[in-house]
């Protein structure tokens, strides 16, 4: 019976066989021994202990891994063996993104020319560097080595990058002696009233009370008490936890005091972080009195007082209550 034609092949034409094909395997039972010699072998026992030595050429220069012979000369080197390492620079690499059976890693690396310290050449090995973006000649590696090493290159399972981190405690103690003018602020916290000050010459009462005025300069002898509601002018939400807040995320605002002409910072509490808003009315939560101190901590927060939202300064409005 005649064969039929390929699909899309002229009629008539016969088809193309199969090409031929027999696979074949080339193996060493029980594995292709050799001996190392002297200078290999004293490089292998070493890795068995961790330690990674080069060997010293009668020009002075240290071959790792070490050979039996000077490349450049062609002299036999002098058997003087050199800790090296284990650390090292890598001076070239190759990323390998798919590795294969035979590869010392199953995720991606690189092949890398790793000049150790204290060695004059290079040595290859893989890197474990988690992306190719890590890579780069002059990246400073170090070994990691198997659990259980066996007198073998692969004894180093890979090197990794050098992460230098040194963990620094950072405490400062000083001390800060308020001036006249702070104290006598906070001396107003601390009986529960908010201190300004009056400039005369330009009608400015000013919180945190002041011993001179920041726009023209002139001496502020006028006390002035304000009240403690106010209204937000601006603020943030903060979502890194700070001891004094009430909850995380926490709000921050510049809140301005009736009867006061510059806004001063608090804590905004007991209304959720994402329902304050600017032109909020608000009032200082208070620690109770037997509590308080010269310090701001008498003021918890500043809450929701319920009144309607007040107009901001320039027009800008705030949403109704």
């Amino acid at each position: 019976m005649p064969s039929e034609a390929p699909s899309g092949a002229p009629s008539g034409a016969r088809a193309v066989p199969e090409p031929l094909e027999a696979r074949h395997v080339l193996e060493f039972p029980g594995g292709y021994t050799r001996t190392t010699g002297p200078v290999i072998g004293r490089f292998l026992t070493e890795l068995r202990d961790r330690r990674i030595v080069g060997v010293r050429t009668a020009g002075a220069r240290v071959l790792v891994p070490p050979l039996e012979y000077d490349p450049a000369t062609g002299e036999a080197v002098t058997g003087e063996y050199v800790e090296v390492g284990p650390a090292g620079t890598v001076q070239s690499w190759a990323w390998v993104n798919t590795p294969r059976a035979g590869h010392p890693l199953d995720r991606p690396f690189a092949w890398a020319t790793i000049k150790l310290d204290g060695a004059d050449t290079s040595l290859v090995h893989a890197v474990d560097a988690g992306g190719p973006k890590a890579m780069r000649p002059g990246l400073r590696v170090r070994p990691r080595w198997r659990a259980e090493p066996s007198g073998h290159i692969t004894d180093i399972e890979c090197f990794v990058p050098e992460v230098t981190v040194m963990a620094a405690p950072v405490r400062a103690e000083y001390r800060v002696r308020p001036g006249r003018a702070l104290t006598r602020f906070l001396e107003g916290v601390r009986d529960g009233v908010f201190v300004g000050g009056r400039c005369a010459r330009c009608d400015q009462v000013y919180v945190p009370y002041r011993i001179s005025c920041p726009a023209c300069g002139s001496v502020i002898e006028e006390e002035r008490e304000v009240a403690d509601t106010g209204t937000v002018e601006t603020f943030a939400i903060n979502n890194l936890p700070d001891p004094r807040a009430p909850e995380v995320p926490f709000v921050s605002a510049y809140i301005l005091l009736d009867g006061a002409d510059i806004p001063m910072l608090g804590l905004v509490g007991g209304v959720p972080a994402h329902e304050v808003r600017q032109g909020m009315r608000v009032r200082a939560v208070w620690v109770p009195p037997e509590e308080r101190t010269m310090s701001m901590t008498n003021i918890r927060w500043f809450a929701p007082t319920g009144e309607p939202d007040a107009d901001l300064p320039g027009g800008a409005a705030g949403g109704g209550a």
